[in-house]
């Protein structure tokens, strides 16, 4: 028998704020048609005033829970990828763990930008794996709102905020590819790329910075990584794009999605995408997408589902899963 990590409930929150392409063209000299033919995007939510990453990232752990039908004190170990924590210190992993007035195990946080989240889905595969927890809750929540340059048209359109959290369970399989659970990950970085999207600031620059990014070598890397690594993971399993149910793509930019989906023989029916109705959320977008997925009836249990993102460092990363 195998220990696999298999999916036990997911869950999302969104802030109320929702904003419409529209609302840029009185201060920016752009059009809801210039920003949708670029990204695909047409609206994304922003948080409201006072409302912290951590804030969004326990509303959307108690919608796990919820459809889990467990109690914070089933979970052993909360992992929150974000880059726009409250706090330099302590985690917002840490904030989500007292909200939900949990007092055992442990929680941190994992910052790969917007590939947060798979880099946490494989630290808490491996926490599975090894035994060092049965149940572990990773949540990829973002505030970009609060790192935008609103005269930076080539950025600030683009963002959104929002948070998905998704809750693993130790489960026993047969080890092969039919059981259900994280079955293959595959991680990367390369910090040479650093100067195509980053944040020009920090803690010990003692500023807070603007997202600063190279929109076209930011997607001329993104369709060969993200094909790359998902066919990574998924030749591991020796499988390909032909045994695909479904994949979850990070939703940065429509073209860069149709791109990754081409490229690896994949149909856009066979795609979740989110990207219109929340804009880049960066660590949370594929647990939204997930969570939305779920929600729609698209993602069933027993389902083959392949998730890839890539983000500053530049760091990218795939999963594959059975649902």
């Amino acid at each position: 028998m195998t220990r696999r990590a298999v999916v036990r409930g997911i869950g999302h929150y969104l802030p109320d704020r929702i904003v419409p392409n529209s609302e840029f063209e009185t201060s920016l000299d752009t059009t809801d048609a210039w920003i949708k033919s670029r990204s695909g995007i047409e609206r994304r939510h922003f948080a409201a005033e006072g409302q912290t990453t951590s804030d969004i990232a326990a509303r959307a752990s108690r919608a796990a829970l919820a459809n889990a039908g467990l109690d914070a004190s089933d979970i052993d170990a909360i992992i929150v990828a974000t880059s726009t924590p409250d706090l330099t210190f302590p985690s917002a992993a840490t904030m989500v763990q007292a909200e939900l007035g949990m007092t055992t195990g442990f929680a941190f946080d994992v910052q790969a930008v917007c590939a947060g989240f798979v880099f946490g889905l494989a630290n808490a595969n491996a926490l599975i794996d090894s035994g060092q927890a049965d149940r572990v809750m990773v949540i990829g929540a973002e505030t970009f709102s609060r790192i935008m340059d609103w005269t930076d048209r080539s950025t600030c359109v683009l963002f959104g905020d929002g948070a998905g959290a998704l809750i693993l369970e130790a489960q026993e399989g047969n080890g092969t590819n039919a059981d259900r659970g994280i079955l293959a990950t595959d991680l990367n970085s390369d910090g040479r790329f650093r100067d195509l999207l980053y944040v020009d600031g920090g803690v010990s620059t003692q500023t807070t910075g603007y997202l600063r990014m190279q929109g076209k070598e930011v997607f001329r890397h993104a369709v060969e990584k993200l094909s790359a690594t998902a066919e990574t993971s998924l030749g591991k399993l020796g499988l390909t794009g032909d045994d695909v149910d479904w994949i979850v793509p990070h939703q940065a930019n429509i073209r860069i999605i149709k791109g990754t989906a081409k490229k690896m023989g994949v149909s856009m029916d066979n795609v979740v995408v989110t990207v219109q109705d929340h804009g880049n959320t960066s660590a949370a977008s594929i647990p939204l997408a997930m969570s939305v997925g779920v929600q729609n009836g698209q993602i069933k249990k027993g389902d083959l589902v392949v998730t890839e993102a890539i983000g500053g460092g530049l760091a990218w990363g795939s999963v594959v899963l059975r649902w």
